[in-house]
């Protein structure tokens, strides 16, 4: 671990003498190197605190054995025992700063939901989990944004796309990908008895530009109205976006109705982001489509969490968590199950660190 942490050290000290140079600040790479060294600092603060808390301790050590001075030698033992438990207090922090860590955390997203099992009901919960994740972005201080939908006439989703804007998005709502199941009784069903739909989610993370290149005559750029079911997203000019990337055959739309230029923008935004997962599939040696690695087929018995409502109940299977609580969760109450989710991660993730040790 110590190796590890001095190696953090000195790339910090590395990265604080770029952000000084000239010809560094007027190149693409600063922001890059400045999100690099304020993520690393708080591990270097506490690393320093460490080691001289450690120092201090073994001065201690040896003034307590070179005295014989009864007073003086319990004040040090106490000295001791507070550095040792603050020492120990550290020594878990750091372990967990330096597990190894997602490096897309503090992204934006964009997460895509799309109706599985369940016809018009699948549609309606569709509805039903983006208004979730937009009151659950509300309340943790990030911006919604809409990008592109197929909506029902009885005011569901076939599929809905959208962005969340916000430090650390992404490392509480990727826990968030896969098959979300829902028990209910439809509105439209006159029997009253319950139905079991799907929903299926993406959460994919919103790269930079410089991480992604786009040749000009790699895409192809259309413009349309946009529409929608009841009259939602309508425009009357051709401000929609149809962006489609040739050599993937990836094809992305967008029609906020804003203006075009916006559309294009949030358009190539998600097409760079659903080329860097494909590229990152390809690397790894397995080209597939990341959201359909992330969401299954959309079966009814395919899923990671299933609302209740007859029993008011959510249940996340990965951790065997229930929730009584239904309402307050579909008005955007995710914490704690989010929570659990980081909490298990962690867990598993400082198992196996500590097993590398």
């Amino acid at each position: 671990m110590l190796d590890k942490l001095k190696s953090v050290e000195n790339r910090y000290d590395e990265l604080t003498q770029e952000m000084s140079d000239p010809v560094v600040i007027a190149s693409d790479r600063y922001l890059k190197i400045v999100r690099e060294h304020s993520d690393i600092e708080p591990v270097v603060i506490a690393y320093r605190e460490y080691i001289k808390i450690g120092q201090e301790r073994e001065e201690n050590k040896e003034m307590l054995s070179a005295s014989n001075d009864q007073e003086f030698r319990e004040f040090v033992r106490e000295e001791i025992n507070l550095q040792e438990k603050r020492h120990s207090e550290l020594e878990a922090v750091l372990r967990e700063m330096i597990a190894p860590k997602d490096p897309h955390d503090n992204r934006n997203v964009i997460m895509e939901i799309r109706a599985g099992a369940g016809g018009e009901e699948a549609a309606l919960f569709v509805a039903v989990l983006y208004r979730m994740y937009s009151y659950y972005a509300q309340i943790s201080g990030w911006t919604t944004e809409f990008i592109d939908a197929n909506e029902t006439e009885l005011g569901g989703y076939k599929e809905i796309v959208f962005s969340i804007i916000g430090k650390g998005a992404f490392s509480r709502l990727k826990y968030e990908r896969g098959v979300h199941r829902v028990q209910r009784v439809p509105a439209t069903e006159s029997g009253g008895r319950i139905h079991t739909s799907t929903v299926t989610v993406a959460v994919l993370p919103e790269v930079d530009d410089v991480e992604v290149q786009i040749n000009a005559g790699d895409i192809e750029i259309d413009t349309y109205r946009a529409s929608g079911a009841g009259g939602q997203h309508v425009n009357t000019t051709d401000s929609a976006i149809r962006i489609t990337h040739k050599p993937t055959g990836i094809v992305v739309t967008c029609q906020d109705q804003r203006s075009q230029y916006k559309n294009k923008d949030r358009a190539m935004s998600v097409l760079k982001t659903r080329i860097y997962e494909y590229e990152q599939e390809k690397r790894s040696g397995a080209i597939a489509d990341e959201r359909k690695s992330q969401v299954g087929t959309g079966d009814r018995s395919e899923r990671i969490r299933t609302y209740n409502y007859h029993q008011g109940r959510v249940s996340d299977h990965r951790i065997g968590l229930t929730l009584y609580k239904i309402n307050e969760i579909l008005q955007g109450d995710l914490d704690e199950i989010i929570n659990a989710l980081v909490a298990a991660d962690r867990a598993n993730t400082l198992g196996q660190a500590k097993s590398e040790d």
